[in-house]
């Protein structure tokens, strides 16, 4: 017998649980992609996709994922044999650094481990050292999701102009966009890459870059732009299809148009931004308690240095897996693997887990995984100490 028959709950950073208004509205016949409300539709959703990101800058809007987007940027911004800085804390920041070598890209990296932030300072220092400004773009992740660890935008903008550098800034906010506090104009970004699954609300398909009049001109110089991943008829096309370099993703779009003013319009940014930092919170409290009795702990020991959208944490002697299995197999909650930790030199892959909390998430889906995972520490005589959905209940009410 499993307690795990009923409605199943992902709760791994992304793909995000969807709101059923976003996948009612996906459900429809396929329109005229040539003309018609699609075109009207499509220029609310590059409006409404400027204010996600507190942004005047361009977008363009890809078929594929979060990789995709990766490519998209690299492509637009770089000559084969052009030099990156790339700002690495943890799985995604050092792939998005392999994307960039693989396509002829020299890569300087600094790598600040699986535990803590980038370190303005260092990042300076590496701009001025390069003194014939042979870098032209610093890659930066806003938030890993393998480490859960959250960069300071603003202060790696403030290291770049200190240093006197000319290097655009080019930011990763696949799992932060509409979790996460984000700023494009005011931190200076002259890049941004984002995914439609995980903030946004919608199924994975959709890529979206954000680039700067810089970003614009730098992509003249660029040789390794093709015609799909160019991304100067997507922004400024002349005809409707070259919005997407052929057929629209017209479901995909219908799901944006639900989902974006669900989090500008009726809830808010600053409330949905709360709203995440609380159940992050909530979850937190619940790891530093079951931490008092047992080998476990948060994977960032420092909270101003962790995420709103996903928690990355340590249970030792194989427990992480163990849990995870459990939960999925006897309960029905699927929690995110310890993705990339044993790769990226954590001692064991099979102590780590992630517990998301993005996109379209409330305190009963957030109390229901922890229960859920305080039930199977129990189950599996897990040692932990007692009092975690407690501590996680009272920071849901305030207390």
């Amino acid at each position: 017998m499993s307690l795990a028959h009923g409605r199943p709950y992902l709760a791994i950073p992304g793909p995000s649980a969807m709101p059923d208004r976003v996948l009612a509205a996906m459900h429809r016949a396929a329109p005229n992609i040539y003309e018609g409300d699609i075109v009207d539709m499509t220029n609310r959703i590059v409006t409404d996709l400027r204010r996600v990101a507190l942004s005047t800058a361009h977008v363009a809007i890809y078929i594929g994922n979060g990789h995709g987007t990766w490519e998209a940027a690299i492509a637009n911004l770089f000559s084969r044999g052009d030099k990156a800085l790339s700002l690495a804390t943890g799985r995604f920041g050092v792939n998005w650094a392999g994307h960039a070598r693989a396509m002829g890209i020299g890569v300087e990296m600094i790598d600040f481990g699986l535990k803590a932030p980038v370190d303005p300072a260092r990042v300076e220092a590496a701009l001025r050292a390069d003194r014939g400004h042979e870098i032209k773009v610093v890659l930066l992740t806003h938030l890993d999701t393998a480490t859960s660890i959250l960069n300071d935008v603003a202060a790696v903008r403030a290291a770049i102009d200190a240093a006197g550098h000319p290097a655009l800034l080019a930011v990763d906010c696949i799992a932060s966009l509409g979790c996460d506090e984000f700023r494009f104009d005011d931190w200076g970004v002259d890049v941004m890459v984002a995914a439609s699954q995980k903030g946004l609300m919608v199924p994975p398909g959709l890529g979206f870059v954000w680039f700067s009049d810089k970003a614009l001109a730098a992509t003249k110089g660029a040789d390794l732009r093709t015609p799909y991943w160019d991304w100067t008829p997507r922004a400024f096309p002349q005809f409707y299809y070259e919005h997407f370099a052929g057929t629209a993703p017209t479901h995909h779009l219908f799901g944006l148009a639900e989902s974006l003013p669900m989090i500008l319009d009726e809830e808010g940014l600053p409330a949905v931004w709360k709203r995440h930092e609380v159940l992050s919170r909530a979850v937190w409290a619940a790891f530093d308690t079951w931490g008092q009795g047992g080998d476990i702990e948060l994977n960032v020991v420092n909270p101003d240095w962790r995420g709103h959208s996903v928690t990355a944490a340590r249970i030792g002697g194989g427990g992480a897996t163990a849990l995870r299995r459990w939960c999925e197999a006897e309960a029905g909650v699927t929690l995110g693997i310890g993705l990339g930790m044993a790769e990226l030199g954590a001692p064991e892959g099979d102590d780590f887990l992630r517990v998301a909390h993005m996109g379209h998430v409330n305190a009963h889906m957030t109390l229901g995984v922890l229960a859920v995972m305080e039930a199977g520490m129990q189950a599996l005589e897990i040692p932990h100490a007692r009092g975690g959905l407690a501590a996680a209940a009272a920071v849901c009410a305030g207390k």
